[in-house]
Formats: C-alpha cells, sequence, structure tokens
C-alpha cells in the first residue's frame, strides 16, 4: 500500500529531472553503406550490379569450378568469382554481408588511383622526386661537368633549413624534352642504386652468412627484387626512391633468400634476426605511392 501512495504522490508532485550528463551518449555506429554518399563504382568489364546502402557496385562477376564464393577488389573495381552452381541470390547476399569491408577496399583503392595519377612526373625544370626518402627538386643545367652520370645532387647544407629541398643539377639545357630529362635523371638514380645496394649487400650478406655472386638492376612493375640459388641478386633501381630502411629491408629478404628459397616461416625467422620490425616496413614498402614514370 505504501508503494501504491507513493508512486501516486510521484505521479500528482513529480520530482525534478534528472541533470542531464555532462557528455553526450556515442552515436551509434552506423554501417559504411548508409554513411557514405551516393556514389558510383563501375568494373570495365562488369557484368552484375549491386547497391549496397547508396553505393552502386557494377561488378565483374566470372564463374569457375571453385567450391566457395570468393572476391577482391583492384584497381579496375570488385571482381567476383563464384561456383557455376551457386545462384545470384546467394552470391549478392554474400555481397550485401560484406558490403562494409567492399566500399572500404574501394574507397581506398579509388584513392590510391588518384594519389598514383597525382604522381605523375612532369619532366621540367623545377619538378621534384623523392630520392633515398629526400625530396629532391630538379635544376636543369647544361654547363654540367659533373663527375657522376647525367646529373649532380648538391651537398646539404648544415645551415639548411629541415625540409627544404636540395637540388640535383641535371646535365641538360633548360630546351631539353621530357625524354632528354627523364633518361638523364635516370641514368643518375640507377647508378646510385648500383652504388648503394652494392654497399648494402656487402653490410648484411656476413651477418646472415651468405655470400651473394653478382648484382643486376631490374625495372619491373610488381616486384621489388629476386634472388637465385647461384647467388644471383636482382633489384628494382627505383627502390631509390624510398628511405634506407625500406631499401634495407628487400636486401635482406633477398639475401636471406641465399638460405631459404621459400617464404616459409623459417625464411622470415630470418630475416626477423636483421630486421625486427620487417612487417612494418613490408606495409610502407607496399602502401606508399612512388613517383609514376611517363
Amino acid at each position: 500500500m505504501k508503494a501504491f501512495v507513493q508512486l501516486a504522490l510521484d505521479w500528482l508532485d513529480p520530482k525534478p529531472p534528472a541533470p542531464a550528463p555532462l557528455t553526450e551518449p556515442a552515436e551509434p555506429v552506423l554501417p559504411l553503406s548508409e554513411v557514405l554518399t551516393a556514389s558510383h563504382f563501375q568494373h570495365p568489364q562488369a557484368n552484375r550490379g549491386i547497391h549496397l546502402g547508396s553505393t552502386s557496385v557494377a561488378y565483374c562477376l566470372k564463374r569457375s569450378p571453385r567450391k566457395t564464393i570468393g572476391m577482391s577488389v583492384g584497381p579496375d573495381g570488385l571482381d567476383v568469382r563464384a561456383p557455376r552452381w551457386v545462384g545470384i541470390g546467394v552470391i549478392e547476399a554474400f555481397l550485401l554481408e560484406k558490403a562494409d569491408w567492399i566500399l572500404n577496399k574501394l574507397q581506398e583503392m579509388q584513392e590510391r588511383q588518384r594519389q598514383m595519377q597525382a604522381s605523375i612526373i612532369q619532366w621540367r625544370d623545377g619538378v621534384t622526386l623523392p630520392f633515398l626518402g629526400e625530396t629532391v627538386v630538379l635544376q636543369l643545367d647544361a654547363s654540367h661537368g659533373f663527375k657522376t652520370v647525367g646529373a649532380h645532387l648538391q651537398e646539404a647544407a648544415h645551415d639548411n633549413p629541415t625540409g627544404t629541398p636540395r637540388v640535383l643539377r641535371v646535365a641538360v639545357s633548360q630546351t631539353a624534352s621530357e625524354k632528354q630529362i627523364r633518361d638523364a635523371v635516370q641514368a643518375w638514380l640507377m647508378q646510385q642504386a648500383k652504388l648503394n645496394f652494392t654497399e648494402r649487400l656487402n653490410h648484411f650478406a656476413p651477418g646472415l652468412g651468405v655470400q651473394w655472386k653478382k648484382l643486376s638492376l631490374s625495372n619491373a612493375s610488381t616486384r621489388w627484387g629476386t634472388a637465385s640459388a647461384d647467388g644471383a641478386i636482382r633489384l628494382n633501381w627505383r627502390l631509390v626512391h624510398f628511405k634506407q630502411d625500406i631499401i634495407d629491408y628487400v636486401v635482406v629478404h633477398e639475401l636471406s633468400h641465399l638460405r631459404v628459397m621459400d617464404h616459409s616461416p623459417l625464411f622470415w625467422d630470418t630475416v626477423r634476426t636483421v630486421v625486427p620490425d620487417y612487417a612494418q616496413r613490408r606495409a610502407q614498402l607496399k602502401d606508399e605511392v612512388l613517383p609514376q614514370w611517363a
């Protein structure tokens, strides 16, 4: 009875409202498909399409003898692979379930493509490019007389403010064509790459207990290096755009193959003995956008 009376009194003469909390409650976490504004992703070989929230995704579906549904996001967009016997409804249910992952990867790939487009080098006086992780600015100088091939990098001044680019004097005239400028810079970079890689191979090989026999420079579009059982090492000369610690990771990676020719746990343990943070360096190597040589 007392409880009933108290409830009645509270209803007739309500107590002052409790003070508002000092902080607002967190907003509910929404799926990425509901957060993104309306957009569209189009695969050049698209044969199917689906709406993931407000986003339209035209994707390339390929049938195969595989047993499960698989997908990947690349420069072209979303590729889906599915068994021949799986219906479209099942495939689309799978894509809807993975909507956040798909949209996140498509956004990342779109941004990377923008960065790559913006990084195409316009070969002219005053353009900048990275060398050993440092920004250098090209200065065309036909008077040259350089001892090094193609160009000469000025020494860093002790009173030079941090972040101010050093000048790479290129041995061509102001009227040189883009190809002439590019070829002169490439000749110099390849020379620097050969010197740098040779020094680092000699530095790390004794610690790994291996002996390399030959170094070649490659221009591969998808591989940074290779190693053969006979001691031959091939390294991509464009590695000279990276900081030294990234170059060192690739050098150690290839030297480690002279002990373990596969990518087994034993191989990665070998790399780890010299580069304990190899996973972080490997991620940087994968993620960093380098200049695009037009």
